[in-house]
């Protein structure tokens, strides 16, 4: 019996839905219309959690003994697997601990509460969480409930693609987001059990790509760090189980940047009028890129994993859903400092819709513009525009794909210090809650000058800062040695050209 067959009869025999629910398969019309393509979306977030991590939670609890039941459950989670735990343990009676950081969104502890699970806030990131639940489950003797590396949880998960087969049996493709590996390793051994020409494409984001770097190594690695947007898929290493399964029945995976997942995250809403977490979006983020590329005849389909958002990160969603969908470009303009530049400027741009536009005197013989500038065919249209300009005299340099510009540079232009100084520029991500920025402050005090400080909370559980520090060649050694005992995710944006066209002054 091959492994798919194995998952398959597990598959078939879980109980989920003594809990769960058969969600819909929806079309999407305006979008299946837009890529010439029929597209359908699982929709995930209709279960009662708003999430698929229901199922394999309740089917690994179904699966335990009188005596582990009786003892309870305990696992470790910020996010959906937390209020799968806390429902299923719910619904069979028996007492589930769940650990949480303690720089979980209230939001996220409160709902875990209100579905019967006891929190206990134990360190400040998931590993410290984790190790503390799986102490407990030694000290306690409770079951520790795994999100994603066990075999009866992937059946759980599994039980969406035997819905997705009975619901519409000519799908082609399916594209499923991937963190851990539970729910691709689910899908793709049923499928390919049952329809194996069914291609089963994971997805990615860039800078969370555990599964693409595992198929790459030939084995399970672990990546020094990873992005925090699309937090509910933010793994650093892909589950050994899961992996087994991936390695074998996942035809191919596709990486997308935050832009691409915000702007699958508008059309889910133009469509549904659903609003998708990022983790949630991801798979039609997936499914857009490879259509692209490929021109897919369809039908295709995507997972719609979750949709647990914080309301206040949709700000940065709507943000930058427009540059994911390549309607909007960022550009760095030098244009001289004379009278009549701006009007050629504008003249230019041929009465094309501005949606930003920051300027500020710098010299007497220059200035620099940071101009935001709607599109409506995309990069052909940008490539254009470029031309002109540059035919013209102007110097351009697209920022559209720049992170550092487009999340603090384009709030910061004019920041110039008034002398030149030796300055190393370092974005850092922490995880956000009440007095977070104060904490981050605090642990940044040091021997180094900070000349530079940019900070914006949209409403994500993570914030990001962008800090300047004065630093010597002299010191570049024991600096970073202190960035690295800091303990926060960072990297060093010196060389970056937005920096260097706007915040420099020559150094």
């Amino acid at each position: 019996m091959s492994l798919a067959q194995t998952y398959l009869q597990k598959i078939l025999l879980s109980s989920v839905y003594d809990v769960a629910k058969v969600t819909p398969l929806s079309g999407l019309k305006k979008l299946s219309a837009r890529l010439n393509c029929p597209v359908y979306l699982k929709r995930e977030d209709m279960q009662p959690v708003h999430s698929f991590k229901l199922r394999g939670a309740y089917n690994r609890i179904s699966q335990l003994s009188t005596e582990e039941l009786a003892k309870g459950v305990v696992c470790a989670s910020a996010g959906n697997h937390a209020q799968g735990v806390a429902m299923s343990a719910n619904a069979k009676g028996i007492d589930a601990v769940i650990v949480m950081p303690e720089t979980t969104p209230e939001i996220k502890v409160d709902a875990v509460r209100r579905l019967g699970g006891n929190v206990v806030l134990h360190g400040q990131a998931f590993d410290q969480a984790n190790a503390h639940a799986q102490h407990l489950s030694a000290e306690e003797g409770r079951v520790y409930i795994a999100p994603f590396d066990d075999v009866a949880v992937i059946a759980g998960q599994g039980t969406v693609a035997q819905e997705m087969l009975q619901q519409q049996r000519d799908i082609e493709v399916v594209f499923v987001p991937v963190g851990g590996g539970g729910l691709i390793a689910g899908i793709a051994a049923y499928y390919k059990a049952v329809m194996p020409q069914v291609k089963i494409i994971g997805v990615e984001p860039e800078d969370a790509a555990c599964l693409k770097a595992a198929l790459d190594a030939g084995k399970p690695v672990e990546l020094p760090q990873v992005g925090l947007f699309a937090d509910g898929v933010a793994v650093k290493r892909i589950g050994k189980a899961p992996f087994e399964v991936a390695k074998r029945y996942v035809d191919d995976v596709v990486t997308v940047s935050s832009d691409e997942i915000c702007a699958a995250v508008k059309d889910i809403f133009e469509d549904t009028r659903a609003i998708a977490e990022p983790a949630g979006a991801l798979s039609l983020a997936g499914l857009k890129k490879y259509q692209q590329q490929y021109q897919l005849k369809g039908p295709v389909a995507a997972v719609l994993s979750g949709a647990n958002v914080n309301f206040h990160s949709l700000r940065y969603v709507s943000e930058r859903c427009e540059l994911g969908e390549q309607k909007e470009a960022v550009l760095a303009v030098k244009i001289p400092e004379k009278p009549g530049s701006f009007l050629r400027f504008c003249q230019l741009l041929n009465s094309r819709a501005m949606t930003e536009f920051n300027y500020r005197f710098s010299s007497r013989d220059s200035a620099m513009v940071f101009a935001g500038i709607r599109l409506a065919s995309g990069q052909t249209e940008l490539d254009s525009i470029i031309e002109a300009l540059e035919t013209e005299g102007f110097t351009v340099q697209d920022l559209t794909n720049d992170e550092m510009a487009k999340l603090h540079v384009r709030y910061m232009v004019g920041g110039q210090p008034p002398v030149p100084i030796q300055e190393r520029i370092i974005s850092f991500e922490f995880p956000e809650h009440p007095g977070a920025l104060l904490k981050f402050l605090s642990t940044l005090q040091s021997q180094w000058n900070i000349s530079l400080f940019h900070y914006r909370n949209h409403g994500a559980a993570f914030g990001r800062v962008l800090a300047g520090f004065e630093v010597t060649d002299a010191d570049a050694v024991p600096f970073s040695r202190f960035l690295t005992e800091l303990g926060f995710v960072y990297h060093d944006e010196t060389t970056n050209p937005a920096y260097q066209l706007f915040l420099n002054n020559g150094n």
